[in-house]
């Protein structure tokens, strides 16, 4: 544990941001997932949710918690899945 002042307060700080960060990086990634599934096993849902993971995507590149190439690179994938399925 910490003994100077400052070193406490930024253990409390990143806590604070890891909790805030989790609540938008944790769905991003579960829609990912779902998503590619859903392309996989060729579902009817699979629009509405390739449509969700590219929403979760943007909005966690837009807080900084992942690279803008690698959500380009993700929504690129999902996109091309989905032109695949329905043709």
């Amino acid at each position: 544990m910490a003994n100077i002042k400052s070193a406490i307060k930024r253990i409390k700080t990143s806590a604070k941001k890891k909790k805030r960060n989790g609540l938008v990086l944790a769905p991003a990634k579960s829609a990912y997932k779902k998503a590619n599934i859903a392309l996989a096993n060729s579902d009817e849902k699979s629009l509405e949710l390739v449509k969700t993971a590219i929403k979760n995507i943007d909005k966690s590149k837009s807080k900084g918690l992942i690279h803008k190439n690698k959500a380009a690179r993700q929504k690129q994938k999902l996109q091309l899945k989905l032109n695949k399925l329905g043709k």
